[in-house]
């Protein structure tokens, strides 16, 4: 007996619709398997209707007060808060996450960048009005930019499309938004809260695969792009909107240095980076992934970090128990594993290192020690469950290490030493450097990285700033 999928729908100018040529894909549950919804398979007509809607939007949208847009982003997300039930149900069948942990880590960080959005909206700065040309008097405007067509991507859906819409509206843009074509079901339900608050025109989500993100990047009506994903798909946007100038936003890989010294607490640091390494199945960029330690504590962190290891459980969603769910679709399984395989003879897997049960694309928490700078596993974003360990001898190599990756998203130093710590927050090349943690994060601090992990910040007022664009306004004060 087969069980009917439900179906989700894009949603433009205000309304839900399938897909103009009726085109669909189906969404698995990655934590089994299994079909349980299809979506849009959007393509040219879809993107067209979505992208006029926000451009007729767009007039009365800007043209609305800062205080104005902060009470209908208030709104928003009192309503998060009041359906988060409904919100984590979405997310969890989108990736398999753990609930307790959905409900707990994402809902409250989600609602607070909302409301922080909210409070940004009537906060723009710029420089005073001033007379800096005799005779002139200037002034400085700062504008919403227009259409943003955005990109959100698998791993954190919900969380991604906060972070993607609401400094956008803030600003008085309006949005067309796509989520990853495996993890549409919680963008959806943000469309229909959002859209319940919103004019219509001003919030738009369209379904889609790669195609569809190309078209959205390629379309004439945006004035920005804006997309978190692999380093593949920033290139990607960034060539296919240097065609008309478009402005670009990317957010993409990392490969985070965790640098241990030999005076760190190894205890704690171990606990801590165990679950930065691991939580959400590795699969953000910031995890705490590649673990350099002073060679004097080698053995005994490496002993500690895979007994952690071996204690963390993945498992399915309503398990209690677990830190961390499935990976997010077979190819990312098939990815993790493929870096296992090919280890080099010198790597040794302390713990993990194999795919758990048969159901869904579960990976064990997994640490590899023995491995050397140039080695493909330190090298590249796994972006799974898999914490390296490399040994290094003084602060010198220990900086030349972290640095010599091609990311430079997150990174962190683990030490007593204030005076050390703050000359490696000065030297290591990362957007964020944290100090005795990994990971934590806030509304009023930005997120974005140097080198091929992007350009632009999440979060924060400078990531408000980036959807607002500069004019100069210069009058004679003789007319």
């Amino acid at each position: 007996m087969s069980t009917e999928l439900r179906r989700l729908r894009n949603y433009i100018d205000g309304e839900f619709r399938d897909a103009a040529d009726g085109r669909t894909t189906q969404v698995v549950n990655p934590a089994t398997g299994e079909a349980y919804a299809t979506a849009p398979l959007s393509g040219q007509a879809d993107v067209d209707a979505a992208m006029a809607a926000a451009a007729r939007a767009f007039p009365a949208w800007r043209d609305t007060t800062p205080a104005e847009r902060q009470k209908a982003l208030l709104k928003i997300a009192d309503a998060f808060e009041e359906r988060a039930e409904e919100l984590i149900a979405a997310e969890v069948e989108n990736t398999g996450k753990p609930v307790g942990l959905t409900r707990s880590e994402e809902i409250p960080p989600m609602v607070d960048q909302i409301r922080f959005f909210a409070g940004a909206a009537r906060l723009l700065e710029g420089r005073s009005a001033g007379e800096y040309m005799e005779g002139m008097t200037s002034i400085i405007r700062r504008e919403p930019v227009g259409v943003c067509a955005q990109v959100a991507p698998w791993n954190y859906p919900m969380m991604m499309a906060v972070w993607k819409f609401a400094p956008a509206i803030a600003a008085g843009n309006t949005v067309v938004l796509k989520p990853s074509d495996t993890t549409p079901a919680s963008t959806v339900l943000i469309a229909d809260i959002v859209g319940s608050i919103l004019p219509k025109g001003v919030f738009n989500v369209v379904c889609g695969d790669r195609d569809t993100g190309r078209l959205m990047v390629e379309h004439d009506t945006p004035a920005m792009a804006s997309i978190t994903g692999s380093v593949r798909a920033g290139m990607s946007v960034a060539e296919s909107a240097s065609k008309d100038l478009k402005r670009v936003h990317l957010e993409l890989g990392g490969k985070a240095p965790v640098v241990v010294f030999e005076d760190t607490d190894i205890a704690k640091a171990v606990e801590d980076i165990s679950v930065a390494g691991f939580f959400n199945a590795g699969q953000d960029c910031t995890a705490a992934t590649r673990v350099l330690v002073q060679e004097s504590i080698h053995d005994e962190f490496v002993a500690a970090l895979a007994k952690a290891a071996s204690e963390t459980k993945t498992g399915q969603p309503d398990d209690e128990d677990v830190l961390f769910g499935p990976l997010n679709n077979p190819n990312q399984l098939k990815q993790v594993s493929g870096f296992i395989e090919r280890l080099p003879a010198h790597a040794k897997v302390e713990a993990g290192g194999q795919q758990v049960g048969d159901k869904g694309y579960f990976y064990a928490p997994t640490v590899v020690s023995g491995l050397k700078q140039d080695d493909e596993i330190v090298q590249n974003e796994v972006f799974g469950p898999v914490i390296t360990v490399q040994s290094f001898s003084d602060e010198d190599q220990a900086v030349e290490w972290a640095n010599g990756v091609e990311y430079a998203l997150a990174s962190s130093v683990w030490t007593k030493d204030h005076a050390r710590a703050m000359r490696m927050s000065k030297k290591l090349d990362f957007g964020c450097v944290w100090i005795n943690t990994h990971i934590p994060l806030v509304a009023e601090m930005p997120h974005g990285g140097f080198k091929k992990s992007g350009y632009g910040k999440d979060l924060s007022a400078y990531g408000f700033e980036d959807y607002t664009r500069i004019k100069h306004v210069m009058t004679s004060l003789d007319a």
